[in-house]
Formats: C-alpha cells, sequence, structure tokens
C-alpha cells in the first residue's frame, strides 16, 4: 500500500472557477455601449487585471483567486425616452373615470385624490336624488319641528330673526321634540332679547328643561342677548364671522342662521346626522372625526345651488333610514351603491340596536 504522501503527490489538484492566465495578465474589453435604467453610457476603457499568486497545492485547501475589476464609464448626454418616466408599475398613473369617457395608463392620466381639485364621490347624483326620493313625504320630525318651525314668523323681523338664532342654540344635542316644546314655552313667555334679560335664571331653566346641557345653555343666551343689545341693536349678527363669535354658537348654527334668518348661503350646515350620513356614503373621501371637517370636505366637492337643502334632508333621512344604530339597509335606495351598506352587512339584513343586544344578552 503506497504511503499517503506519495497518494497525495500523485493527487491532480482542483481547478478553480477563474481561467488561469498566470501572474500579472492584463486583459482589456473593446469600448461598446451600455443601457443603464433607460439612460446610453458609453465604456470606455475596461481594465481587467488578475493577480494570481499560487500558494502550494495541497489536499485539504482548495484554491482560489480574486478579480479586481475596474469599469470607467461616462454618460452620453441623449434625451430620455417618455417610457422612462410612464411605468405600469407607477400607481400614479391608471384608469381615472371622468365625465362621459375613461382614461387609463397609457393617456398618462393622473389620479384625482380626495381634497383635490376636481374629485367627487362616485354616483353621488343618483345617491342624492335617491334620498329626494325618500324624504318625498317631508314627515321627519324636523319636518315638523326644526329650526325652521319654531320660530313666530308673524313677528317682526329682528324678533323673528333672534328666535331663529335661540332654536338653534338650544337644538344643539337635544331632539327636535323638546326643542321646539321649550320653543312653544317660551314664545308664550315672550321671546324677545330685553324680555329674556328681564327673566332670572330660574324661571328660564324651567322654561327651557329638558333640553341638552340646559344650565350652561342658560348662561350662552343671556350673554349672548346682552351682545346683541349692546351692539346690534337687539337683532343678530349680519355676518358670519359676527355670528361664529356669540357664546355658544358653532359653525353649523352659524351657517344655518345666516341660511334661515338672513337667507344668506355660506356654507353647509352639518350636524351629528349630516356627519355620520356623510361618511357613510363615502362622500367626504377620508374618513372626517368632527363636523367641522366633514363641512370642509363637502364644500370641497358639492355644488353650492344644494347647500341649503343639504342639512333638512339628510337631518330627516337620518332620523328615518340611516339611523344612528341600527341603520334600515334594507329599506334604503341606496343599499347597492352605499359603502356601508354594501359592506360587511347584508342589505336584508338591520343592524342590531343596543337594547336588542342588551336584550339577548340577558335571556
Amino acid at each position: 500500500m503506497a504511503k499517503k504522501s506519495e497518494y497525495f503527490s500523485n493527487f491532480s489538484p482542483m481547478k478553480t472557477r477563474s481561467r488561469r492566465l498566470g501572474d500579472g495578465v492584463e486583459g482589456k474589453y473593446d469600448c461598446h455601449q451600455m443601457s443603464v435604467k433607460g439612460k446610453s453610457r458609453n465604456v470606455n476603457e475596461t481594465d481587467v487585471k488578475q493577480e494570481l499568486k499560487e500558494p502550494p497545492y495541497t489536499a485539504s485547501r482548495k484554491v482560489t483567486s480574486r478579480k479586481k475589476i475596474k469599469i470607467c464609464y461616462e454618460e452620453v448626454n441623449s434625451v430620455p425616452s417618455h417610457s422612462s418616466f410612464q411605468s405600469q408599475n407607477d400607481e400614479r398613473y391608471y384608469a381615472v373615470k371622468t365625465e362621459g369617457h375613461e382614461t387609463d395608463k397609457a393617456n398618462g392620466a393622473l389620479e384625482i385624490k380626495p381634497g383635490q381639485l376636481g374629485w367627487e364621490p362616485p354616483n353621488w347624483q343618483e345617491v342624492l336624488e335617491n334620498i329626494r326620493m325618500m324624504r318625498s313625504m317631508r314627515d321627519a320630525p324636523v319636518d315638523q319641528m326644526g329650526a325652521e318651525k319654531c320660530p313666530d314668523k308673524e313677528s317682526c323681523p329682528e324678533v323673528y330673526r333672534f328666535q331663529v338664532l335661540i332654536s338653534l342654540m338650544l337644538s344643539s344635542q337635544t331632539k327636535d321634540q323638546i326643542t321646539h316644546a321649550a320653543m312653544t314655552k317660551l314664545r308664550a313667555h315672550g321671546l324677545t332679547v330685553q324680555n329674556i334679560l328681564d327673566t332670572s335664571d330660574e324661571v328660564f331653566g324651567q322654561l327651557i328643561y329638558p333640553v341638552g346641557f340646559w344650565k350652561k345653555k342658560i348662561t350662552y343666551i343671556k350673554k349672548t342677548c346682552t351682545i346683541l343689545k349692546e351692539q346690534y341693536n337687539s337683532d343678530i349678527p349680519p355676518t358670519l364671522q359676527e355670528m361664529c363669535k356669540l357664546p355658544g354658537v358653532g359653525p353649523k348654527m352659524a351657517h344655518l342662521c345666516m341660511d334661515i334668518a338672513w337667507g344668506k348661503l355660506t356654507g353647509v350646515g352639518v350636524d351629528t346626522h349630516v356627519h355620520r350620513i356623510s361618511n357613510r356614503l363615502g362622500w367626504t373621501g377620508r374618513t372626517t372625526k368632527t363636523p367641522e371637517n366633514t363641512r370642509k370636505a363637502l364644500e370641497a366637492w358639492m355644488p353650492e345651488s344644494i347647500w341649503s337643502e343639504t342639512n333638512l334632508l339628510m337631518v330627516g333621512f337620518g332620523q328615518q333610514i340611516c339611523l344612528p344604530v341600527g341603520p334600515l339597509c334594507h329599506q334604503c335606495l341606496n343599499n347597492k351603491l352605499c359603502p356601508y351598506g354594501t359592506g360587511n352587512r347584508s342589505p336584508l339584513k338591520r343592524s342590531p340596536s343596543k337594547n336588542q343586544v342588551k336584550k339577548e344578552s340577558l335571556i
């Protein structure tokens, strides 16, 4: 049997992956043109240097060599092609529906996002017309006892405008039935600026109870009456900015008061009903957290010609069909157009109300 050293001496060494060129061998490649990410580049010179320092071969060590490649290139002044700007994976380019036609990636159409000029909810005209049909009877509580029905229309213009303002201040966080009952008692008592100032807080509280936050509203209304008497000759402010400065008067009240009392259209009156329904329909684009943000989102795309009817239309719709809890989606004409109605619910099934859930849990 041959010795171990003799066996390995007869064993042929392993070849490396790279081509052995010997020590100090240099290779050159001719200049050629490359295209890198849509840009033309010229390779002036490519020097490939190989340095092989070959250690003595052994059976236990594999010999490898490293290549150091240095590439020198310069850009060629050229105009990039249009295809380099417009990529199929670029999410900026995709089909956008417009009135009467549809554009796609090939035409370079940009997405119009909510809040940008020109955006509007899909099918909003059809949705609005369906709401008008469902509200054609005008039999909701807001139609009979809303802010427009509370003031005395036979009184002088200054008193009428003042009563519109008071009815709106009382309606905050209060059902229309309770607001109307309080306004009826106030009108019987004498609902004028001077008469309210002459009424004690205790008596005034008894007249407006049980409206929501009635104790705070006593303070707000008394302070408002003082301002109206001293600065506006017992009338209400004629501008939106001055109206919002009154104690307890927010943007919703101010916009509605300017529309009802003065006949001036300054914006959409957004309360809890309009805020809820607009988000369910997707009319705000992105989900809004406050009624004021909802108002800004609606006014960004909604034509001014329907601003005035929006509040009364949607409040009644929210009182009868699009309820806060357990909306009647199976009765709604928009159950196939509304994202909320076609979401995680069946259009023929009503969501259980809180009382129903409590009763089922007790059984």
